[in-house]
């Protein structure tokens, strides 16, 4: 018998290490960049989604990376910094994970090139797994189904490089192309009078397109949209030394934005019409300050208009299917 499962294993190994994975990224995206090394395949993609949700990779076994990154909040966590072990805090704002295979570098403020060099982030970062990645790998190693899984993806026992090859496969997967936006795009479905006017706003009346451009409306830029006069937090500067880089961090996507509150690099502002009223105010004078950002003026109907319509890129249907995975 122990034979038999040895051989079917093997067998497993063999299919699974072959196999690449047919994800269609939708029609009207461009193909997101994955590194020769780490290809999509199901196994890979299984042994992720385990990881993401897998609690053991923080020394106290409390937290995953699901605990900021939850599906049920298009991967975010509705706190103003995201809360790591022992109920201590980190300084940022949780991004959301939506579309995260189309990032080109990540953080807030840009400093990891790759979604296999940010898995790393949480367990080095004491406030957050406080795990060195060694350890987590030999703990995975005491686990049948982690061995398995991980010789079934990378054919090697767990790693470092399993555990962030892995962890980046899954949450490239993690693609959001069912909003009301895209039905009304693909003419599938339609809008609002409301929401009509709100999009004309956006993109007609307003700046907010120059940042927030795009399928996944954001430019994937950098840059400070006059939060405040003096910042906390040094943003970029602290990867560039450059003086020009201070306070600034990443134009983030739009896409769900509805219900990944609250807002900013630092989760400030509480509301989308919050948010409206800082860049109708124009924003503080701080030196590095986008010229985008300018004063402008909008009617209560004309917010509450283009809050209508940025609910139109809420994705229900990519909630859903994740929120149910767990």
């Amino acid at each position: 018998m122990r034979y038999k499962k040895l051989i079917f294993v093997l067998l497993l190994l063999i299919f699974y290490s072959f196999k690449e994975l047919d994800l269609r990224f939708p029609e009207d995206f461009p193909e997101p960049y994955v590194p020769e090394h780490n290809e999509l395949t199901d196994a890979r993609i299984k042994l992720g989604e385990k990881l993401f949700f897998e609690k053991a990779l923080s020394r106290d076994s409390t937290i995953s990376c699901a605990t900021c990154h939850n599906p049920s909040f298009a991967f975010t966590d509705r706190k103003t910094k995201a809360e790591g072990i022992n109920g201590s805090f980190l300084d940022r704002n949780t991004p959301t994970l939506t579309n995260v295979a189309y990032n080109k570098m990540f953080l807030l403020d840009g400093v990891n090139p790759s979604l296999e060099n940010q898995a790393l982030v949480p367990f080095h970062e004491n406030r957050e797994f406080d795990l060195h990645i060694l350890i987590a790998a030999d703990r995975l190693s005491n686990d049948s189904d982690y061995v398995n899984l991980a010789m079934l993806a990378y054919s090697t026992k767990p790693n470092p490089h399993v555990i962030t090859s892995a962890l980046a496969s899954y949450q490239r997967t993690l693609i959001s192309k069912n909003s009301k936006y895209d039905g009304y795009i693909n003419k599938e479905l339609g809008l609002t009078e409301e929401e009509i006017h709100g999009k004309k706003i956006f993109f007609d009346k307003l700046y907010c397109s120059e940042c927030h451009s795009g399928f996944n409306f954001t430019n994937n830029h950098l840059a400070n949209n006059g939060l405040y006069d003096i910042y906390e937090d040094s943003g970029r500067i602290r990867l560039t030394g450059n003086i020009d880089d201070r306070a600034i961090f990443k134009v983030p996507s739009l896409r769900n934005i509805g219900i990944t509150y609250p807002y900013m690099h630092n989760g400030s502002m509480k509301s989308l019409k919050e948010v409206l009223y800082h860049y109708m105010s124009g924003g503080k004078n701080h030196e590095n300050k986008s010229n985008i950002i300018k004063p402008f003026s909008l009617k209560e109907k004309e917010i509450d208009n283009l809050i209508s319509f940025l609910h139109t890129l809420t994705d229900s249907t990519f909630i859903n299917s994740f929120e149910s995975s767990k």
